[in-house]
């Protein structure tokens, strides 16, 4: 089952809005509970933006897709590169035939 997607920006208000509960001495499951996220996704938030500002985390979130566009182009241009590239290895085509069930190389 697929959750809800928050943005960097609702996370961070929600991990601003956790800290002051357990400041005012709210249990964890019970400030879980509040924002409506599990223990587990409240400390995976709290990892990985636990004292980031919102515009810091906006600067993440564009670095991150540039990350992924960068990502995409070097997967196009590495299998958009040219097929008939030298390689010694595969200098002679190699061709196979079947003798009695088998396969036999030709040289």
């Amino acid at each position: 089952m697929k959750g809800k997607k928050h943005s960097p920006e609702q996370i961070i208000a929600k991990l601003r809005e956790a800290e002051a509960e357990l400041n005012g001495g709210t249990s964890i499951p019970q400030v879980c509970q509040k924002l409506a996220v599990s223990e587990q996704t409240f400390h995976r938030w709290r990892n990985q933006y636990g004292g980031m500002k919102a515009d810091a985390a906006k600067r993440l979130r564009e670095l991150e897709e540039e990350n992924r566009r960068l990502k995409s182009a070097v997967a196009d241009l590495t299998w958009s590169a040219p097929q008939n590239w030298y390689h010694p290895l595969l200098s002679k085509p190699v061709t196979s035939r079947v003798v009695d069930g088998s396969l036999a190389s030709r040289d």
